[in-house]
């Protein structure tokens, strides 16, 4: 690759610094955490094994929302805590985050009765008391099936109305929280493994690391090393005598639905989703390699056949599925737990007096990144004995978004880009304002306008933005989690050597790599997504 110099300089400074945080971990969290300590001015060093996003994150049901299910396991600081976190990031990332309409069909003889989900909709609402989200309705059967006529309606009792928050690509949410920490200051390294944490006593001083992509081993040294490494938290303490901090789980309607599966009445959710369905979730437990979750065909069939029976139309099959995914949501260790009972707030766990200047984080959800961002940064700065400044992420946009009132500055864009809407709206909801980087990117060289992939209409000058200045190294960074064109209905796979001849052409990727990214591409989305490369 071009970049291995500036890769390997990077490598000598990261060397020769100290750094008040290290955080192991670059998914939502871990990005969420480098962002609020660099904009209260500390020195952060973020790290990844692998891209930024690319695992728990990534896997996860894309909604910003304050956890109706959490209800009925009394989690109601939990559920207030969502429901503010979804306000503010409705505020400071509105190209990311949009509201979604939600409908809970209610069936004769459901679990959860027509009172039941009213009293639960009722305290959603008031613990959702400053929203700017329309409060909720119940409806009758006709009007549930006027809103959505393919539902069935065989002992159809009628259907709570709410709105929540969706993120359709939490990648690119995660994305920009780690550019805004380097606008700040922090440096960002991804495809860097942490093999050890470098301990002197019982303090530990840092981590030693592995490039990931050109060898060799390195060493960062910090005050607070804060390991929020979701699933590989256990892995990064490097302590098999300890006990486990993460119990490992994975996890053609107009309006969302939350529907009670027949088979065990839990709850799963059928969403329109980037101009699909996104239909999940399961919950099992996991104890087998993290680096090689794929689904299961028993929860595919299981998924298919509950939606079958509420939609009957939708005459769902293997086939119809473009792409399936599974991931470890990382929820605090509870032995013999049910799953669905195993609480989705955060844990920050202090290591200390036994490994000094050691953090872990266990648990949490999108929703909720920012205010656990917060609750992280201030306990850094106890530990490092600074006064800390005010924490400002609930208030300052992120880079998208920055400086502009959004629904004026989208109406401009559409009108003044040339592009047609549907690739204008494209840009918007993926790069906010940077939609204006990829058009100067274009208009320097004309071609880069040009569609790289029929499905979405994504443009060239996104592969060269995403290498220039979103620290995108692979195919994989480039189509799974900046331009997200391979959450198409394709998984990218039309789009996967155009993208490397532009990337070569126009960003200085050399062939040699650009044809193993290829193949490196293809073989993940056979072994992933159950696609055929």
């Amino acid at each position: 690759m071009a970049a291995e110099l500036a890769r390997g300089d990077l490598m000598a400074t990261i060397e020769r610094q100290r750094f008040d945080l290290i955080v192991i971990g670059a998914g939502i969290n871990g990005a969420g955490i480098a962002r609020d300590g660099a904009m209260r001015g500390l020195r952060v060093l973020l790290l990844d094994k692998d891209d930024i996003a690319a695992g728990t994150t990534a896997f996860s049901t894309r909604l910003i929302h304050g956890g109706l299910r959490y209800l009925e396991y009394a989690e109601f600081g939990l559920v207030r805590e969502s429901l503010r976190e979804r306000e503010r990031l409705l505020r400071i990332a509105p190209h990311l985050v949009s509201p979604h309409r939600f409908l809970i069909p209610i069936y004769a003889g459901a679990r959860r009765s027509p009172a039941l989900i009213r009293l639960g909709m009722v305290a959603y609402d008031l613990l959702s008391f400053d929203k700017s989200l329309p409060w909720h309705q119940m409806l009758s059967p006709e009007e549930t099936l006027a809103l959505e006529p393919g539902l069935d309606d065989g002992g159809l009792c009628g259907a709570a109305a709410y709105t929540d928050g969706q993120v359709t690509f939490p990648e690119r949410l995660t994305v920009e929280n780690a550019l805004a920490a380097r606008q700040y200051g922090a440096t960002v390294l991804t495809y860097a493994r942490v093999d050890a944490l470098i301990r002197s006593g019982n303090t530990v001083q840092g981590v030693s690391f592995s490039d990931m992509l050109n060898g060799g081993t390195y060493a960062a040294h910090g005050a607070v090393t804060i390991n929020v490494a979701g699933p590989w938290v256990d892995h990064v303490l490097g302590d098999p005598g300890q006990r486990p901090l993460i119990g490992a789980i994975p996890g053609a309607p107009s309006s969302a639905l939350y529907i009670e599966a027949a088979r065990d009445r839990r709850p799963y959710f059928v969403l329109p989703w980037n101009g699909q369905y996104l239909i999940g979730t399961t919950d099992t437990r996991y104890r087998g390699d993290l680096d090689q979750v794929v689904p299961e065909e028993d929860e595919l069939r299981y998924l298919i056949d509950e939606t079958n029976r509420v939609i009957p139309n939708a005459h769902l099959t293997r086939d119809a599925i473009h792409y399936a995914y599974a991931g470890v949501r990382p929820l605090p260790y509870e032995d013999g737990s049910n799953a669905a009972g195993i609480t989705r707030r955060h844990i920050v766990h202090d290591h200390a007096p036994q490994s000094e200047g050691l953090i872990s984080v266990v648990g949490g959800k999108i929703t909720t990144y920012r205010s656990l961002a917060q609750e992280v940064i201030d306990l850094g700065f106890h530990k490092l004995k600074r006064i800390s400044p005010r924490c400002t992420t609930a208030t300052i946009a992120l880079p998208g978004a920055t400086g502009v009132n959004w629904p004026a500055f989208a109406a401009t864009f559409r009108d003044a880009s040339g592009l047609e809407p549907a690739r204008a709206n494209r840009l918007l909801r993926l790069y906010g304002i940077m939609a204006w980087e990829i058009m100067r990117i274009g208009r320097a060289e004309p071609e880069l306008l040009r569609s790289f992939d029929a499905h979405s209409g994504a443009l060239g000058a996104e592969i060269v933005y995403a290498i220039r200045r979103e620290l995108a190294q692979t195919l994989g960074d480039l189509l799974l989690r900046r331009t997200m064109v391979g959450l198409g209905p394709d998984a990218g796979l039309s789009a996967l050597e155009p993208a490397a001849r532009i990337a070569v052409s126009h960003a200085g990727w050399d062939e040699d790599y650009a044809t193993q990214n290829v193949e490196t591409y293809r073989t993940y989305i056979q072994r992933r997504t159950l696609l055929s490369p």
